[in-house]
């Protein structure tokens, strides 16, 4: 049975109930998740496809019940800063929200539960090792993995670029999500703790602009405000209008409403890393993958890399260096990548990119330069307490000016990931 139309607090509450029956008593329930970055677009993502298809589910599906996960443990929450910003607007606690520590141990499989995958289109990690071959939907925009079956039908199989996966996400829920707000009436349950007891409509309009406010952060923050240089495509464009008009049906929030405002408010909580050490920075938002045996990882961070440098300076840390070297070695790491997004001070937005290698995989390394060199016209550049080799000679590390700055993690890990596959001269 479909959840009745309600807030998404309310939702929440009810999909981290149907959770703890699929682990206990083996209930069927469909786990949306995103990747392993767990950043704002998979937050959002996964959030917006599991509250619209829990209320409106289509016919003949495994489960009428989705819960959201989070691909992170509750630990992580604090690491991201944002998400304060846009639960808030979403009249939802961070507490609230659903995370791996919300699964059973790795010893106890969920045999009754289906997984889609949104911001990503292959499970990986523990969650792959345990689930992969229980996939049953994507709704992605990066690089096509071939790991998810042609026919995920009823649910969907979209793999498209673009700037923002909840952008694909609201173009697949709009028929839904207009079907439930036109016809949906307010239950009891709905006016709780903080909830609005008005008439039926105000509150539909109230949790309408709830959830287009929690969509609509991740979208203008990977596509800065739909002005990111070959990022922004027409469904970024199209989603942003469909979600501003459902806040534009509220009178009181129509008043109000002004995007920019928004968008700088959620872009300088992402970019608020004070707060954290070097090491949390770097796992923030970080990606990983193992190729022919050998790991790769990289990091997304919203400073340049002399910020980092004086970071770790200022922690009275062992080296910037020393540091990366720690950090590849805990995670068992032959390649490691930074990737820095900021704006100079005259105001243009800019990309590095630090590529370190053991020497085991140097050859991988240098293949990459030499095809990232035309790819994403990498121009050599010198930082401040970054060397381009370690002292030892075990370690190959390069750092880069990006001047194309249209190409993010989803254009870089595939060219590192191929470079780490194809055959040493």
């Amino acid at each position: 049975m479909a959840f009745p139309r309600n807030s998404l607090r309310a939702f929440l509450q009810h999909a981290k109930t149907n959770l703890f029956k699929a682990i206990h008593e083996e209930h069927r329930i469909n786990i949306v998740v995103g990747n392993e970055s767990a950043d704002l677009d998979s937050l959002t993502s996964s959030l917006l496809y599991a509250y619209v298809k829990s209320i409106a589910p289509p016919q003949n599906n495994f489960s009428p019940i989705y819960v959201p996960l989070l691909n992170l443990p509750t630990s992580g929450l604090r690491l991201r800063p944002e998400f304060a910003s846009v639960c808030e607007h979403a009249n939802i606690a961070v507490d609230r929200l659903i995370t791996l520590d919300d699964l059973p141990s790795q010893s106890k499989s969920l045999r009754s539960v289906r997984w889609i995958l949104v911001d990503h289109n292959k499970l990986l990690g523990d969650l792959g090792h345990q689930y992969s071959s229980r996939v049953q939907g994507v709704i992605d925009h990066h690089v096509e993995e071939n790991a998810v079956p042609e026919n995920t039908d009823p649910e969907p199989r979209v793999i498209e670029k673009c700037g923002s996966c909840t952008s694909l996400v609201v173009r697949q829920c709009k028929p839904a999500w207009d079907s439930i707000s036109s016809s949906s009436l307010s239950t009891g349950a709905a006016h709780g703790q903080g909830e609005v007891a008005i008439d039926d409509s105000a509150v539909t309009q109230v949790w309408d602009v709830q959830v287009a406010k929690m969509a609509l952060a991740s979208i203008l923050v990977d596509t800065a405000n739909l002005t990111a240089p070959g990022k922004v495509e027409q469904v970024d464009r199209d989603s942003v209008d469909y979600l501003e008009a459902r806040i534009q049906m509220s009178p009181k929030e129509a008043r109000t409403w002004d995007r920019d405002r928004y968008y700088k408010e959620i872009d300088e909580a992402k970019r608020d890393i004070s707060s954290l050490d070097l090491t949390e920075v770097l796992i923030k938002d970080y990606k990983g993958w193992t190729e022919n045996g050998a790991k790769l990882g990289i990091s997304s961070v919203v400073k340049p890399l002399n910020f980092l440098v004086q970071k770790a300076g200022e922690e009275k840390l062992p080296s910037f260096e020393n540091q990366l070297q720690q950090f590849m070695d805990d995670r068992d790491l032959s390649v490691f990548a930074i990737m820095t997004t900021f704006t100079s001070p005259e105001g243009e937005f800019q990309r590095e990119l630090l590529v370190q290698a053991r020497s085991s995989a140097s050859s991988s390394a240098v293949n990459f330069a030499e095809q990232g060199a035309s790819d994403f016209q990498l121009e050599d550049v010198n930082i401040k307490g970054v060397s381009m080799q370690d002292k030892l000679g075990q370690l190959w590390r390069k750092v880069w000016l990006q001047r194309d700055v249209s190409k993010s993690r989803k254009q870089v890990a595939p060219l590192l990931r191929k470079a780490m596959t194809s055959p040493s001269d």
